[in-house]
């Protein structure tokens, strides 16, 4: 499906503006989040819409956070969590161990405000601490959305973002004040937030990692608000970000299309959880 005539306007003074390059987005999923700003903004069409929106430079965080609403908690979907944390990373950490490797290099993508990656920090911290083992984590986590990561940072949560944690990690690693739970320095310095947008054509990693070679990647939920081209390009990306048989963590409902499926391969029957298969991978967008 294309994207409405009538949004195309506001997407490329999105693209102007802050530099951000919607128009791989479902369409659907577009007009309706756009289409609640008009709601909100009491606009009748998207061309007074968007006569608003070079006339209010606020109203463009408000869009852009229509847009890139950011959904998660700490421990979402906790399956793939249980299973990251008896199996994939103490598997990834044994092999570290075994080769002499002192380090883990770990990319969260779409990590919205911090909860997913500061769970990978949570459960590595944890492991290592068990197993007694010297070896330095990197965790790397990007979104496009600057409001989040700033959110991300402060590490400041609401009671609904901790349902999935267990009571002991709660008190282990929070401090409570108020109605709101505040994580420890210890967790919050294992983690590195910078901003990326997925789609960024001149970087195929987050400047931020330097040189990517990810042991893991989590991109969970993120391809889902993607056309079928961009996902290709994607998962370009994630191949070429992985390391030699480094393992990439999908949401439910994403897999690799047709022409990346045999550079992947599912290692878990019942869970979207990948190896990265050694074949050369065409740049093709």
């Amino acid at each position: 499906m294309a994207v409405n005539n009538l949004l195309l306007p506001i997407l490329d003074y999105l693209m102007e503006k802050r530099g951000f390059d919607f128009s791989g987005y479902r369409a659907a999923m577009l007009e309706r989040r756009i289409s609640r700003r008009l709601a909100a903004t009491r606009c009748k069409d998207f061309h007074r819409y968007l006569t608003f929106l070079q006339n209010n430079p606020a109203e463009l965080d408000m869009l852009l956070d229509a847009i890139t609403i950011n959904v998660s908690s700490f421990f979402r979907d906790p399956l793939t969590f249980e299973l990251l944390a008896d199996r994939i990373i103490p598997s990834i950490l044994e092999s570290k161990f075994r080769l002499k490797d002192d380090s883990i290099r770990i990319w969260s993508a779409g990590c919205a405000m911090g909860e997913e990656p500061y769970s990978l920090a949570i459960i590595i911290h944890e492991l290592l601490q068990k197993e007694k083992l010297r070896i330095t984590p990197h965790i790397f986590a990007t979104d496009i959305d600057a409001k989040a990561l700033k959110e991300a940072e402060k590490a400041v949560y609401k009671t609904s973002s901790l349902e999935n944690i267990k009571q002991r990690q709660i008190t282990r690693y929070f401090t409570q004040a108020s109605q709101a739970f505040q994580l420890l320095p210890e967790i919050i310095n294992m983690v590195t937030f910078s901003q990326y947008d997925m789609l960024d054509q001149k970087r195929r990693v987050p400047p931020a990692s330097i040189f990517g070679n990810f042991d893991l990647i989590l991109c969970r939920n993120l391809l889902i608000y993607f056309n079928t081209d961009y996902q290709k390009t994607i998962f370009t990306k994630l191949h070429h970000a992985l390391a030699q048989n480094g393992i990439l963590i999908l949401g439910q409902a994403e897999a690799p299309g047709p022409k990346h499926q045999h550079f992947f391969s599912r290692i878990i029957d019942f869970s979207p959880i990948y190896r990265k298969r050694q074949e050369n991978i065409s740049h093709e967008t």
